[in-house]
C-alpha cells in the first residue's frame, strides 16, 4: 500500500506530454531520465531518513521548521505551496492538451486552450470545497485509467522504434548542456516522492516500510517512464513530436489507428484531470497546516461548512488561473513546459534544505542507525538539487526566486500581526 502511494501521487500528468517538451533533445533525454530517477531516489532515502527519526513531522515544512527554525520553514512552505499551485496550471494545461482527438480547434488555439484549463482548474477546485468525500469518490474513478495509455504505447512501441530518432546534441549545444536541461524537465515527474512520509505515523513498521517503499515506487515508477518515453520517441518523427499536444495518442495513431488514439487520449486526460484532483485538494491542505502554526496568514485556516480550507482553494486557483493567463500567448507544450520548470524549481528549494536539515537534526540519530551512510546519502542529493536548479535556465530561476523572495513581506506581515494579537505581559499576569 505504501509503494502504491507512492506511484499513484507521482504518475499525473508528467509522462503524457513530456515526450513533446523533450523531443529536441534526443538521446539525451533518455540520460536525464536516468539522472533524474537516480536523484529522485536520494531524495526519498533522505525523506525516508527524516521520517524514520520523527514519524509525526510530515513533510518538507515540519523537516525544515525543526532544523533551520521559523524564517526558513515559512520559506520551504512558501516555495512547496507556489509549486503546488503552479502544478495545477500545469496540470490542466496537459488535460487540454490531450483532448486534441475530439476539439482540435479549442486546443490547437492558445487562447481557448487556456481558458479551457481554466475552467478545469475551478471545476475541481469547485469538488474539492464540497468535501473530502467528493474529492476521493473523483480520486477513484480517474485511478484505473492511468497505467493502460502507458502500457498499451510504451511496450507496444519498443518494437516499432527508430533509432535515428535518439541522436545525441540535437539542440546544437554539448551534451552536458541537454543531460541537465532534460533532467531538470523529468524530474517534475517525480515530484510527490515523499508521499510515504507524510502518513508515516500510520505505516506498520515505518523504520523498515517507508525506505523501501520510497526506492521500490521510485524505481517502479522510473521503469514505466523511461519505457513509455523509449516508446513514444522511437514511433514519431522528432519535428512532429516536439509540435504534438498529445503524444502519446498520436503514438497510438500510428501504431494501431484513430480508435486507439482516441482511447489513449481519453486514459491520458483522465489521468490528469485524476492527479489534478489530487493536488487541489494538497493545495488547500498545505496552507492550512502552516498557518495553524502561525506562519501564514490566518485567511488561509479558515475551514467551511464542509470542514474543508475553501478560502485557501479559491486563493490558490486564483493564482493558477494567473499563471495560465499571463502565458497564453505561447503554444501549449511551450506553456507547459515552462510552468512545469517553474514549479519544479520551487520544489527543488525545499529539497536542499531538507537534504541540509539531516546534518543538523543530531536527535535523528539517536539511538538509530542511519540509512547507508549518515552523510554521502544526504551530501549527494544537495549536490543533485543544486545541480537539477541549475539545468532550469536563468529566466525560469530568476522568476522563481522573485517569487520566493515575495513571500518575505507575508511572513513580516504575518509576524507584526501576531505580535499584535499577543497579549501583554501585564495581561497575562492578570
Amino acid at each position: 500500500m505504501a509503494v502504491a502511494l507512492v506511484m499513484g501521487n507521482m504518475i499525473g500528468s508528467g509522462v503524457f506530454l513530456l515526450p513533446a517538451s523533450l523531443a529536441s533533445f534526443g538521446g539525451a533525454s533518455l540520460i536525464g531520465w536516468l539522472m533524474s530517477a537516480g536523484g529522485s531516489v536520494l531524495l526519498a532515502l533522505v525523506f525516508a531518513h527524516l521520517s524514520r527519526a520523527d514519524p509525526a513531522a510530515g513533510g518538507l515544512y515540519a523537516y525544515t521548521r525543526k532544523a533551520f527554525g521559523d524564517v526558513p520553514g515559512f520559506i520551504v512552505a512558501w516555495g512547496y505551496w507556489i509549486s503546488v499551485w503552479g502544478t495545477e496550471a500545469a496540470l490542466a494545461v496537459a488535460c487540454v492538451g490531450y483532448l486534441d482527438p475530439f476539439v482540435p480547434t479549442i486546443v490547437r488555439s492558445p487562447r481557448s486552450a487556456a481558458l479551457t484549463a481554466i475552467g478545469l482548474v475551478w471545476l475541481l477546485t469547485a469538488v474539492n470545497i464540497r468535501g473530502v468525500r467528493a474529492a476521493a469518490q473523483v480520486q477513484v474513478a480517474t485511478t484505473v485509467l492511468k497505467i493502460l495509455p502507458l502500457a498499451l504505447i510504451g511496450i507496444g512501441g519498443l518494437f516499432f522504434l527508430n533509432p535515428a530518432h535518439f541522436a545525441f546534441t540535437k539542440t546544437g549545444l554539448p551534451l552536458a548542456g541537454d543531460v541537465t536541461a532534460a533532467a531538470t524537465l523529468t524530474l517534475w515527474a517525480f515530484l510527490g516522492l515523499e508521499s510515504a512520509t507524510i502518513p508515516a505515523g500510520s505505516i506498520k513498521d515505518p523504520d523498515r516500510t517507508i525506505p523501501r517503499a520510497t526506492v521500490v515506487g521510485t524505481t517502479l515508477t522510473a521503469i514505466v517512464y523511461i519505457v513509455s518515453t523509449v516508446g513514444v520517441t522511437g514511433l514519431l518523427e522528432p519535428a512532429a513530436l516536439a509540435k504534438s499536444t498529445a503524444p502519446f495518442a498520436d503514438a497510438a495513431r500510428q501504431l494501431v489507428g484513430n480508435r486507439a488514439a482516441a482511447l489513449v487520449a481519453v486514459g491520458a486526460a483522465v489521468s490528469c484531470l485524476g492527479a489534478l484532483n489530487g493536488w487541489t485538494l494538497i493545495v488547500g491542505q498545505l496552507p492550512l497546516a502552516v498557518a495553524n502554526d502561525g506562519l501564514f496568514p490566518r485567511v488561509f485556516g479558515r475551514l467551511s461548512s464542509a470542514g474543508t480550507p475553501a478560502t485557501g482553494m479559491i486563493i490558490s486557483g486564483a493564482l493558477a488561473t494567473a499563471l495560465i493567463a499571463l502565458n497564453s500567448s505561447r503554444s501549449l507544450v511551450q506553456l507547459f513546459t515552462f510552468i512545469i520548470l517553474l514549479s519544479t524549481l520551487s520544489t527543488l528549494v525545499p529539497y536542499v534544505f531538507c537534504s541540509l536539515a539531516v546534518f543538523l537534526l543530531p536527535q535523528s540519530y539517536a539511538n538509530r542507525r542511519p540509512p547507508l551512510t549518515s552523510a554521502l546519502v544526504p551530501a549527494l542529493a544537495f549536490v543533485y538539487s543544486i545541480w537539477a536548479i541549475a539545468g532550469a535556465g536563468a529566466d525560469v530561476v530568476f522568476s522563481g526566486f522573485l517569487l520566493l523572495l515575495c513571500g518575505l513581506p507575508v511572513y513580516v506581515w504575518v509576524a507584526r500581526t501576531a505580535r499584535r494579537r499577543a497579549p501583554s505581559a501585564s495581561s497575562a499576569i492578570t
